[in-house]
């Protein structure tokens, strides 16, 4: 397993002082200087402030006057009071840069940030950001912050930003929070960490960090949920299990539960149409099915007229499902298989679409490019988007040369992509995650222009995966059940047994396409191979089905509880073989749609009553398709429930299927 991540300072400021008060009161405070930083400890962000061994001498220091529009020095002789010499400016904040410097305490550590002192002022402090509740923004010539904790158990001293600063700390800090203003009080910035931003971040489920360890997750379940995907999966094992091991909660609460830490993914126990209700089904034997080489361009060019049009595009669409593709075909076939360019265009005609595209491209881009700082300090959802874009390509596959070292061309790109994609669609804008989808695609387009527009035809087929509700999600959390419950009643009763039935721990692999569960090269063939829409609708869900059936005798044989299997399935990141993984999952779709009692949902959701594009002389290698007007067996039971045993009228447009062993 991965070792923690070391300490990151992400912001660091010098300058920013104490007032001590003394107790002759015509004395003028003492001022003490120190260092604020923020820092990411492992996923947890902390605000740290630690105070310089000397104090400072007012009497020779610039301070901002009480009125803003000038700067105040402080200037006088022995025994002299302070005289006031007013020196002109325009902006208290930019004045008071480099007025004052200080000496950094030599490190003893050779980390050069995180110890300027080695003993421990009463005035050094530090919290996470996720037991802040509130932040006051005062001025008095200068800026200071107030910070209030949700549980003080003492008052913290204001910190004074007389060489400014302030902003730029804020700012920092929505990065990893969302400050919005209290409608009582308009100097006092509200700190909101824990629902609001679940709900609009993925990071808790993308994050690659170490299996999270259960005390952890009780003592503050949303910090370390952020940690990684399977330490969002450990807090829904506490929450379900609570602290008796063998209890069992009725399924109406573990829904609730999971709901609460999924938003948008709860579960309706209530009564709704479309449970179809039938007998164990036998599907008969698995096929076997033969892989092939991937597509060459001599193949490619067979289905090609001189003037760039494709025909005879199923059969082409069937040899790259079979395939995939060779490397140098991929820049210019994804354009197809996205929908980019049709498949019938010619040369002239995808210059023609290219170019009009490059002009809206850059016209959109320019639309952000051009915001003023001072615009954007008004639009907290572009500022919020950029944050986080920014946050997510500095470590969006940084292993990968495309992507890898310091001022990489590659993250340039990503960054820009991401930007005018909010300018594309600004409802859906960024969300955590998108990134990992427009990465392969800028690798193989190496083109900024192509890689957006085929990215926009990739996001229009994800886009539900990352709206606010993630109604998407829930449904294809629901299919995949359902298919798996066809194909095996024993594995899907374990894993019910073990309130693992919601497939939660399949999230990741749906939200983003496998994309953190394999290889990087193997990503690129599993989605052009998926991108053909062969052999069915909903292809990648019989990938998961593929994945766990080739799990599931070690699963039921070691006897996992619920924490074993988010563990064991967690941990085969990287340890797929997706060639492997594509032939188990055509043999299952053709095991299916040769099955003459096949559920009508289970149908829908594999788009067998809808024509396909595979030529009539080689269907037979996906299996027989039988017409959705053919009659059906009378196996199937006249009698419906949802699941729990709780019967329903008869409903002829089932969505959803449930099976009597």
């Amino acid at each position: 397993m991965a070792a923690d991540t070391p300490p990151k300072v992400v912001f660091e400021h010098e300058g920013v002082f104490i007032h001590s008060s003394n107790d002759d009161s015509d004395e003028q405070d003492l001022l003490s200087p120190g260092f604020l930083r923020l820092i990411d400890k492992d996923g947890d962000i902390v605000v740290e402030y630690k105070p310089m061994e000397d104090s400072v001498d007012p009497s020779n220091m610039l301070c901002a006057g009480k009125d803003s529009s000038s700067v105040m020095e402080w200037s006088r002789g022995p025994g002299e009071k302070p005289q006031v010499e007013p020196q002109q400016s325009y902006e208290t904040e930019w004045d008071m840069i480099n007025a004052v410097t200080f000496k950094r305490k030599p490190c003893t550590n050779g980390d050069g940030a995180l110890n300027h002192t080695n003993g421990k002022s009463k005035y050094s402090f530090a919290f996470s950001v996720y037991d802040l509740r509130s932040i006051t923004v005062k001025e008095e010539g200068w800026s200071y912050l107030v910070f209030q904790l949700k549980e003080p158990s003492s008052a913290l001293p204001a910190l004074h930003f007389h060489q400014g600063g302030s902003k730029s700390f804020l700012d920092c800090l929505r990065r990893y929070t969302v400050l919005s203003e209290d409608p009582e009080d308009e100097g006092c910035l509200l700190v909101s960490t824990h629902h609001k931003a679940l709900s609009q971040s993925f990071e808790n489920l993308l994050d690659d960090n170490n299996f999270g360890l259960v005390h952890k997750l009780k003592k503050d379940p949303y910090v370390t949920t952020l940690g990684g995907f399977s330490k969002v999966t450990n807090y829904i094992f506490d929450a379900f299990r609570g602290s008796e091991e063998q209890q069992q909660r009725p399924p109406e609460e573990v829904a609730d539960l999971l709901g609460e830490v999924i938003p948008g993914l709860e579960i309706n126990q209530q009564e709704e149409p479309g449970f179809e209700v039938i007998t164990r089904i036998d599907l008969g034997a698995r096929p076997d099915v033969q892989r092939r080489s991937p597509l060459s361009a001599e193949d490619l060019a067979e289905h090609q007229d001189p003037e760039g049009r494709f025909h005879n595009v199923p059969h082409l669409k069937q040899a790259i499902f079979k395939g995939g593709l060779c490397h140098a075909l991929r820049k210019d076939t994804w354009k197809f298989l996205l929908g980019y360019f049709p498949w019938d265009s010619t040369h002239e005609e995808r210059k023609a679409l290219q170019k009009k595209n490059t002009d809206e491209y850059f016209r959109m881009k320019l639309q952000w490019k051009s915001v003023s700082e001072d615009q954007e300090r008004r639009n907290s959802r572009l500022r919020d988007f950029r944050s986080l874009i920014e946050k997510d390509v500095n470590r969006t596959d940084r292993t990968n040369r495309f992507y890898e070292g310091i001022d990489n061309p590659g993250l340039v790109l990503l960054h820009d992509i991401l930007m005018t994609y909010c300018m594309y669609d600004f409802d859906l804008g960024y969300v955590q995650g998108m990134s990992d989808l427009l990465s392969p695609v800028l690798y193989v387009m190496e083109n900024e222009v192509d890689a957006f527009w085929c990215f926009v035809s990739f996001m229009d087929q994800m886009h539900q995966n990352f709206e606010e509700h993630m109604q998407g999600m829930k449904t294809q959390l629901i299919q995949l059940s359902s298919l798996l419950r066809l194909l095996d009643v024993a594995f899907t009763t374990y894993l019910e047994a073990q309130d693992s039935g919601y497939l939660y721990f399949c999230f990741r692999w749906l939200l983003i396409r496998f994309k953190r569960e394999l290889s990087f090269q193997d990503v690129l063939r599993l989605w052009e191979v998926m991108w053909t829409g062969l052999p069915c609708q909903n292809f990648h869900l019989l990938v998961c089905c593929a994945i766990l059936d080739a799990e599931k005798q070690k699963i039921m044989e070691e006897n996992y509880g619920f924490n074993e299997i988010l563990k064991h399935i967690n941990e085969l990141s990287m340890k797929l073989d997706i060639e492997e993984i594509l032939h188990k999952a055509e043999a299952i779709c053709m095991q299916i749609r040769s099955c003459k009692d096949l559920p009508h949902a289970i149908s829908e959701i594999l788009g067998f009553n809808i024509e396909t594009e595979i030529p009539g002389c080689e269907m037979r290698e996906f299996g027989t398709c039988e017409s959705s007007s053919s009659p059906r067996s009378t196996q199937r039971q006249e009698t419906f429930s949802n699941g729990h045993g709780h019967l329903r009228e008869p409903l002829k447009n089932g969505c959803k299927v449930a099976f009597i062993s």
